[in-house]
């Protein structure tokens, strides 16, 4: 939908209230799903939306702005970010003061951590009851102000149109992220002149964008960046998660292909380089793919875009790349800049015409590198440090389980996943043909975000297959969502992969704390996961136990049309391999028992301060 933002508005000069000019901002700006849960603080703007989406009603039932409510806030801020994610646009959520606005708290963090554009909306106590410990009041601006990219308090109802719009503007742009408005319910209730147009004067943030904005590619920084390329031999491209956030997949693959770069990608950087390609090296990191992290340990030019060199990949920032000698980084974010890792050629400023401008400078100077010793090099690696489990174990291998999904789905589905285990898992052995399929909670590593975030998917990706892979630890912090999607009767499919317990943390008490699993075991939980989806209107709700089944059971599971739940009960013993201990380099990776290893290593305890 196409943002109005001129005086020719048709309700401009109209008189409306607060409330309603809130709704009218929100379908300016394209949004077409609002995620919420309401409250006495927020319950004007809910009947804005009500009154809305009643005038404006197809006459076939179809409303233009849906108001999706979820069984808790946090389900309605992930739910937000789901959609976001999933779409690239803003995701909205709509919440009430005090504990309504206060759980949303994580996925306002998590949305930050991960450079998600979300607008959560909080309604307040009136303007004159702010500070008293009025009923369910929170420091919203407080609280959030630590937490979200902006934040606002709307004192002034003449503000408030502009507000919004400003509250848009700052959560898409740039460095994506999430932005609170925080709305007193009088500023709600006054009645105003509607404008059709204009936004708040942040002078300072605008001449930041525009210089970014502006910083185009010169010839001079282009020619500097490839007397470094063209003096590799072993390049390697390093993407992250800000080349999905920048819309420049498209421009980093046709970098990639034209020279004939391999790629690795960060776990936010999935689907940005499609990985049934033979130059996709997959994830790197602490549990990336055993050839990734060879082939950083091996590479000799190394292009960082998007990615921040964080702890999960960079550990041990010295011996990260030891062997390249020269380092290249491409980011929107002047802070990430030298941050972590000493750099050798940057550049800040729009990605897509970035890498556009590379390619093109690339090709006019005829620049045909090649790289065949590396690629070999790098098929061997594949071939000799491949992905591999106990494939005749009798107990069931989530990986299996994984893999039979990937078979049905052929890196088309969007998969969303909770945090830990089976998180990685979905990393390492599900494909992603484009970017936006891949789903999780990265920084924050946030439990419960995958039920929720798939919900909001649905909305932001209709017709495609939406899969939730969770865990049996992870999918409780959110479990009344499973109600959210047979309420909406969304095509959601959920697995969870129960191990009776929480699984990351026992592989981490099982190699650094002498096997001790304090309170991680949940093999005493009486939790009937089956029959709370049943109780929740599924159709499609079973359990699978034995590997004989497997097949036959993810077949019907992936073909079911409607909502679907497929529990299944996996080796609790399976871990997740390969491992770069905290603290480690890539040379001291554990590579468990089916992955070989070039680097024979031991188990090193890390230092209780590195611990997760």
């Amino acid at each position: 939908m196409t943002t109005v933002r001129t005086s020719e508005h048709p309700r401009a000069g109209q008189t409306l209230a607060g409330s309603d000019i809130i709704v009218q901002v929100l379908a300016d700006e394209g949004v077409d799903v609002v995620f919420g849960y309401s409250g006495g603080a927020i319950l004007p703007t809910y009947d804005a939306i009500f009154r809305y989406n009643e005038e404006a009603n197809d006459g076939e039932g179809r409303e233009p702005m849906p108001l999706i409510v979820p069984a808790n806030e946090q389900g309605a801020g992930f739910m937000a970010a789901g959609y976001a994610r999933a779409s690239g646009r803003v995701g909205v959520a709509l919440v009430t003061s005090g504990p309504g606005a206060t759980n949303c708290v994580t996925p306002v963090r998590d949305c930050m951590a991960d450079s998600i554009p979300i607008v959560v909306i909080c309604g307040q106590v009136p303007t004159a009851a702010i500070g008293s410990d009025a009923f369910q009041e929170a420091p919203v601006s407080n609280i959030m102000g630590a937490c979200a990219k902006h934040v606002f308090l709307v004192t002034d109802p003449a503000r408030l149109e502009a507000t919004v719009r400003t509250a848009f503007e700052i959560a898409r742009t740039g460095r994506p992220g999430p932005v609170v408005i925080d709305v007193p319910k009088d500023v709600q209730n006054w009645e105003g002149p509607f404008l059709g147009q204009g936004t708040l004067p942040i002078p300072g943030y605008r001449a930041r964008q525009q210089q970014i904005d502006d910083n185009r590619l010169s010839d001079a920084s282009a020619v500097e960046f490839f007397e470094q390329f063209q003096q590799a031999q072993r390049p390697l491209i390093y993407a992250g998660g800000g080349v999905i956030n920048a819309e420049a997949s498209a421009a980093l693959r046709e970098f990639a292909d034209a020279f004939g770069v391999p790629v690795v990608t960060t776990l936010m950087g999935i689907g940005a380089y499609d990985t049934t390609q033979p130059r996709s090296l997959h994830m790197l990191g602490m549990h990336g793919t055993a050839f990734a992290n060879y082939a950083v340990e091996d590479a000799d030019f190394l292009f960082a875009v998007g990615a921040r060199f964080d702890d999960r990949v960079a550990a041990v920032p010295e011996r990260f790349a030891r062997n390249a000698k020269a380092i290249a980084h491409l980011d929107v974010d002047h802070s990430e800049i030298h941050k972590v890792k000493r750099v050798s050629w940057h550049h800040v400023g729009r990605m897509r015409e970035a890498l556009e401008a590379l390619t093109a400078h690339g090709k006019a100077k005829g620049f045909a590198p090649n790289y065949e010793a590396w690629h070999q090099h790098l098929a061997h690696l594949k071939r000799d440090y491949a992905m591999n489990y106990d494939r005749e174990a009798e107990q069931i291998q989530p990986y299996a389980v994984i893999e039979a999904i990937n078979r049905h789905t052929r890196g088309n589905a969007v998969i969303a996943t909770g945090v830990g285990q089976h998180q990685m898992w979905a990393a390492q052995y599900f494909d992603f043909r484009e970017p936006r399929l891949w789903l999780t909670s990265g920084s924050m590593g946030t439990m419960g975000f995958g039920l929720p975030a798939a919900i909001g998917a649905a909305f932001a990706r209709p017709g495609r297959a939406i899969i939730d892979i969770d865990g049996d630890a992870s999918i409780r912090m959110n479990l009344g969502e499973m109600e959210t999607v047979t309420t909406y009767d969304l095509p959601v499919k959920i697995v969870v992969l129960n191990n009776y317990g929480d699984g990351m943390v026992r592989q981490w008490q099982k190699l650094f704390f002498k096997g001790r699993f304090s309170a991680s075991d949940k093999s005493l939980h009486k939790k009937d996961f089956v029959k709370a989806a049943e109780a929740d209107g599924f159709g499609f709700a079973k359990r699978l136990d034995r590997g004989e089944d497997l097949e036959a059971v993810v077949a019907e599971f992936v073909a079911y049309d409607g909502p679907a739940f497929l529990e299944v009960i996996i080796d609790p013993d399976a871990g997740v391999y390969p491992m770069v201990g905290p603290g480690m380099s890539y040379d001291q990776m554990i590579t468990g028992d089916w992955i070989p290893s070039r680097d024979p290593t031991e188990t090193i305890t890390p230092d209780q301060s590195e611990m997760f």
